[in-house]
């Protein structure tokens, strides 16, 4: 049954700090592998949303593959619109119904015995203890009878998953609901608009990926001299789409997302003023056979290069920082034929450029 206005009230207090914290316990491991937890009573292991005692799912990990930096970190891709961020959470497959039993009314006996646990803080526990023993509803959620152990096995309970790389604690924290319940091949209900989808998935792909440190080749290399154009290009043999994929697999769910980055252009900045790029924009496009700027070759000395630059003066005893910044075009697809267009991406790296005077002797 829907809650009243006096028990609206209860939630809507500070205690609703207290009752994200126990849904926050119940969730401990959303974060870590989706592998089966041995309880120690043998008999192998039980995939997500069995819970008969042979083992448990920790949770629905994201299985990252493709070019994805290493240990989970953030890739170095950055994102061309200030505006677009990945997700800060988002809500996933947790536990089956025995085992979410297990778990939660195990936390809500704890912190229910906790000492000086009463009052407006008791009350709003003993309201979470009945939404999912006693079918009491919980604002729009319904409740649940027994935890649904009686569809254990044909459902899971999805609770709310941090992302880890989100370095604002606030957004991390946002997706603050309870641990709800999702029939297998169903569709999480329309109100948790941060229910996890493969659009989701290609974001967080997307903030995983992990792009090429590749050098621009200049002609000349690493030294060059005052006044003498300098070529630069990228060669499509090593220069080409990037492609990483987010997946989550747990029985009754199964989808995932590639995000596939493609190099459009290269800006070139030549770490001084006293230079002038070539075009004059710094910005060399793609050529059609996927290669970017051209190869120097002998005779070519005194020509303007299509992509590259000319410093005006010597770098003395240091060097000029080259920067070279790579614009990649990036797009997803996912389960179900979705997909669509992303920020495009930035992925820059810096060379030593040392620049010569040219000696002429006077006669």
């Amino acid at each position: 049954m829907p809650v009243n206005g006096s028990r609206r009230t209860v939630l809507n207090t500070s205690t609703a700090a207290l009752i994200l914290a126990i849904s926050t316990l119940t969730l401990a491991a959303p974060n870590a592998a989706a592998e089966p937890v041995d309880t120690g009573k043998g008999g192998g292991t039980k995939e997500a949303g069995g819970g008969d005692g042979t083992g448990i799912y920790a949770a629905a990990k994201i299985q990252y593959s493709g070019s994805v930096a290493k240990n989970g970190s953030t890739g170095n891709m950055a994102s061309s619109d200030v505006n677009w961020t990945p997700p800060p959470c988002w809500y996933a497959p947790y536990l089956g119904a025995k085992d979410f039993k297990k778990k939660m009314s195990k936390g809500i006996e704890s912190q229910m015995n906790t000492p000086g646990m009463g009052g407006t803080a008791g009350a709003a526990l003993g309201e979470l203890q009945r939404h999912y023993e006693d079918d009491y509803g919980w604002t729009d959620t319904p409740g649940y009878k027994d935890y649904n152990v009686d569809k254990d096995g044909k459902g899971m309970f999805w609770a709310a998953v941090e992302n880890p790389s989100e370095p604002d604690i606030l957004k991390r924290n946002s997706c603050s609901d309870i641990p709800f319940w999702v029939d297998n091949g169903e569709a999480p209900p329309p109100q948790y608009k941060e229910a996890i989808t493969p659009e989701i998935l290609a974001a967080l792909a997307y903030q995983h990926i992990e792009l090429p440190d590749t050098k621009v080749t200049l002609a000349p290399k690493a030294v060059t001299k005052v006044n003498l154009p300098t070529w630069a290009w990228l060669d499509k043999a090593v220069f080409g789409e990037v492609k990483a994929t987010a997946a989550i697999n747990v029985p009754g769910f199964d989808i995932q997302a590639t995000t596939t980055a493609k190099p459009v252009s290269l800006k070139l900045e030549p770490g001084t003023s006293d230079a002038q790029t070539y075009p004059a924009s710094g910005g060399c496009t793609i050529n059609a056979d996927g290669s970017i700027g051209e190869p120097y070759a002998r005779g070519k000395a005194h020509q303007t290069p299509p992509c590259g630059l000319k410093y005006l003066r010597s770098s003395g005893d240091g060097t000029f920082k080259l920067k070279a910044t790579i614009t990649w075009q990036v797009n997803w697809t996912g389960t179900g034929g979705a997909g669509g267009d992303l920020p495009d991406g930035n992925f820059g790296t810096t060379q030593d450029i040392t620049v010569q005077e040219i000696q002429a002797v006077n006669r």
